[in-house]
């Protein structure tokens, strides 16, 4: 009888501290200001005819309500479009236009933000300080009155390059594929001349997507901390997105920030294998897809969904995220490294991350791996906060 009342007793002493744990990691992350540096459901709402401020569970990664739940206090909305779209900075304002609209009709929801001031009035007023980041420099169509003209609709950073080359920039794809033969490598005169500006101007210098020469080129221009605003760790996953140790620790030295992308391809070097396995065995149906007039990108998205039980086993483990975070802090410290989901943007997000309500668990798994209360705060929002205010234009 004793046995079993001491074991009775452990159950609930067990239950007990589980419930402690979990209000605990709860409590700290709602606690927290959670930023995420970027998020592509503008591109995907326009492209599908779909409503950001509707349930979207299921469909997407990200709504209005969802992240709410997810606990996310600043997003940046990643405008996007690739090198193939016609009038691409008339394109940006479209989309720009279409987070203005999600804005108007939710004012008590969401709040467009400019600067750090307006990024911690919305979080005081609980609205989602939406916030605005251009994902490639041909928006900007080789005009700094364009590039002007964007940072004035809130634009507060601008990733140099996507996965095409620029006139004045080299991306990553590019300057690694051997096929392509380039007129230049890095950044030319004009793009040196955009970097300073966005310096002047208070516009946040995005890294991710650049090719290694335009990297350093950009390192050695730059007078501000740069943005990573969805990348890896090149040591941990050897693809051409991912950064290289003496770029992380050239990042460190700038001040900048890494935030980290979640991309399975991106942080799980076995999964290139499985992903052209999928690719062959749905290629016919793909091509059918394309040929009806589908972007490659949502014609990728479509097969993942129909294939979902597949897709689920290709995902990357959930662990790998957190030892890409870990590997930059071992490198260069905690003050250089944040999150920058690419939801919406990828069809591959690690296991246990389906959409952004499972943002929690990153907070519960950094107390998990010992970090302190603090250093989680800076990872989560914190460390971004420092590169945007010393971005800003006093």
């Amino acid at each position: 009888m004793f046995q079993k009342k001491l074991l009775v007793f452990i159950l609930i002493l067990i239950c007990f501290v589980s419930t402690i744990n979990a209000q605990s990691y709860k409590k700290l992350h709602f606690k927290s200001l959670l930023v995420d540096t970027h998020n592509d459901i503008i591109s995907t709402c326009i492209e599908k005819g779909y409503s950001f401020d509707s349930n979207l569970t299921g469909s997407t990664h990200s709504d209005l309500n969802r992240m709410f739940k997810a606990g996310i206090d600043v997003q940046v909305f990643s405008i996007w479009c690739d090198e193939t779209q016609q009038n691409p900075f008339s394109f940006a304002n479209r989309e720009i236009d279409t987070l203005y609209a999600w804005i108007n009709r939710n004012p008590d929801k969401m709040m467009l933000v400019k600067n750090s001031n307006e990024l911690m009035q919305a979080v005081k007023q609980h609205k989602l300080a939406s916030m605005i980041g251009v994902e490639g420099g041909h928006m900007m169509e080789n005009s700094l009155d364009k590039l002007d003209s964007l940072y004035a609709r809130g634009t507060r950073y601008m990733t140099l390059t996507w996965n095409n080359n620029t006139d004045w920039a080299t991306s990553a794809k590019m300057e690694t594929d051997s096929t392509k033969k380039l007129e230049h490598k890095g950044l030319t005169e004009f793009g040196k001349q955009v970097v300073q500006h966005m310096n002047k101007i208070g516009m946040m210098v995005d890294l991710s997507h650049v090719g290694e020469q335009t990297f350093w080129d950009a390192i050695h221009t730059t007078t501000k901390p740069v943005l990573i605003s969805h990348s890896d760790v090149y040591k941990l996953c050897a693809v051409y997105r991912n950064l290289k140790d003496e770029q992380i620790k050239a990042i460190a030295k700038n001040g900048g920030v890494i935030q980290l992308n979640f991309y399975s391809g991106f942080l799980d070097s076995t999964f290139n294998g499985k992903e052209k396995a999928f690719e062959e065995k749905h290629k016919a149906e793909k091509d059918s897809l394309m040929k009806a007039g589908k972007l490659e990108f949502f014609a990728d998205n479509y097969l993942f969904l129909k294939y979902a039980d597949e897709v689920k086993n290709m995902r990357a483990p959930f662990h790998l995220l957190l030892d890409h975070l870990d590997y930059i802090v071992k490198l260069v410290g905690v003050d250089y490294v944040g999150l920058g989901s690419d939801f919406d943007g990828i069809s591959f997000p690690p296991q246990e991350m389906d959409d952004v309500t499972a943002y929690p668990l990153i907070t519960k798994a950094l107390l998990e791996r010992g970090y302190s209360k603090k250093d989680i705060q800076k990872i989560l929002g914190g460390n971004f906060i420092r590169v945007l205010k010393a971005n800003e234009v006093k």
